[in-house]
């Protein structure tokens, strides 16, 4: 018996000491300890730093622009600065997306949806949403007058409201989610449905539980089982169930009213091709539609939100800046009607304050997660087939050397002679090459018209009660702004 103890104890003890052991050629990085990696360490640095990109940064600096990190179970590579992540974007064998339990866990043991998915399944579905958003209006004039429905609804609403402080960090979550929803579902929702506003409330909370490379119910999904309250797990789970709830009665909905002659929007078009596909590996199943839905109503609102809101924190911060676009959108467009989307290429600093706005937030941080499809060499190191690769993206957008001042809100810098210029590799806000965002003219657009129409018609005040306006978001997939209270001033008084 002792024997086997001791057996037992020496194959356990050779198990750790290889598990410590980086493979020849690997990027550079911080020393592995046994089973869990380099996670201590890092939680370690992000209990001071506070956000994830920045531990990643301050990594960067210490290794340098390609770093390897061992989490859990899963290898994690970061890229920092425009030549590693140029050479990342651009190249085919790193346009995978993570496969985990995490990654799975949110479309039932399966890599379906279309964030999370990569291949044949990914290609088919997203150009099948596409094509059927384009249908029902995406990237065309219909989305603009939607919006600006949107638009018009939410300052009526703030109107209301105006003579009490509002709450802004989240006042664009239903209108944006709303224009989505209209070629998704068909429908829209009031701006104080109570039942919406909670399931975009624990969409905001599912954005800060976990990092971008699943967290650490994805390095080591055992801890379900041993801890799942500490690990996420329960959490997790509690959102899945009420998101699949909402989405599963919304799909329920349409089977009953569907018409067989026509679709009505997105769910419906899916419905149909459900019917006429008769290829079990086309992907159009049941839990393929729950998912495309869910990653579309979490994607689609969650970053646009999240810009928007802080637009307007920097617009009370820096009310010199907020006096130059109202300036520029009265001489340009007047005040007896609002701006559009013809008026945008005539309010050059308007879309220069958009864009520095993106820059400095930061929203997406790092990015969405990438996966080494095969194993590969990235500037002399070996990166193995299914390592999780993140984009620093706050490392570009706020680099020094590029930018001289990152650390300013200063929209001139994108401006050159009265004109909008645009670095394209030292701002990439909605990412590059075939993974680019699926939405990004929709985001760009809902930018444009909630930002200027906001302008248009109050002036943005900061909080009497606080002493300075803070600009900290919140850590997570995103970065979120803190809840903040604007006073608003009508611009019609």
């Amino acid at each position: 018996m002792l024997a086997l103890l001791v057996v037992v104890l020496l194959v356990l003890i050779l198990v750790c000491v290889l598990d410590t052991r980086k493979p020849k050629g690997y990027p550079p990085g911080p020393k592995w300890w046994p089973i869990v990696g380099n996670y201590l360490q890092f939680r370690r640095r992000l209990t001071v730093l506070g956000y994830h990109h920045l531990v990643h940064e301050e990594f960067s600096r210490t290794y340098g622009p390609v770093v390897c990190f061992k989490m859990g179970r899963n290898i994690v590579v970061t890229v920092s600065g425009v030549e590693a992540i140029r050479e990342v974007l651009t190249r085919d064998e790193f346009d995978g997306r993570p496969d985990g339990f995490f990654f799975r866990l949110r479309t039932f043991g399966k890599r379906l949806g279309i964030v999370f998915s990569d291949g044949k399944l990914w290609q088919r579905q997203r150009k099948f949403s596409l094509q059927h958003l384009k249908n029902f209006g995406f990237g065309k004039r219909e989305m603009e007058a939607k919006i600006a429905e949107e638009t018009r609804d939410l300052i009526e609403d703030l109107r209301k409201k105006s003579s009490d402080l509002v709450f802004m960090h989240n006042a664009f979550d239903v209108g944006v989610l709303n224009v989505l929803w209209t070629m998704m579902a068909g429908e829209r929702f009031t701006l104080d449905d109570v039942r919406l506003i909670k399931l975009l409330q624990i969409v905001h909370d599912a954005f800060r539980l976990f990092d971008m490379s699943g967290g650490l119910l994805n390095q080591l999904p055992v801890l379900r089982f041993l801890a799942p309250g500490c690990c996420g797990y329960t959490k997790t789970v509690e959102i899945l169930k009420r998101m699949w709830l909402f989405l599963e009665e919304t799909i329920a909905e349409h089977r009953k009213t569907a018409c067989s002659s026509h679709s009505r929007d997105l769910i419906d078009a899916f419905l149909r091709e459900m019917q006429i596909t008769s290829d079990s590996d086309s992907g159009f199943t049941d839990e393929q539609l729950l998912s495309l839905c869910l990653d579309l109503f979490m994607a689609g609102s969650e970053t646009t939100s999240n810009t928007l809101g802080f637009a307007v924190l920097y617009m009370v911060k820096y009310p010199g800046v907020q006096k130059r676009v109202q300036e520029e959108m009265d001489e340009v467009v007047g005040r007896n009607r609002w701006p559009t989307m013809n008026d945008k290429i005539n309010l050059p600093y308007t879309e220069a304050v958009l864009m520095e706005t993106q820059r400095l937030a930061n929203v997406p941080p790092l990015g969405v997660a990438h996966r080494a499809t095969r194993t590969t060499n990235l500037f002399g190191y070996t990166v193995p087939e299914g390592a999780i690769v993140l984009t620093s993206l706050y490392s570009i957008h706020m680099d020094d050397a590029f930018w001289k001042d990152p650390k300013e809100f200063r929209p001139d810098r994108f401006l050159r002679d009265g004109k909008v210029t645009c670095p394209e590799w030292s701002f990439l806000p909605f990412g590059y090459g075939k993974r680019r965002c699926l939405g990004e003219s929709l985001a760009k657009t809902n930018y444009f018209l909630f930002f200027t129409a906001m302008l248009h018609n109050f002036f943005l005040h900061k909080d009497p009660d606080t002493t300075e306006v803070v600009t900290d978001g919140c850590d997570g997939v995103t970065i979120s702004p803190r809840p903040f209270r604007v006073r608003l001033a009508s611009r019609y008084d």
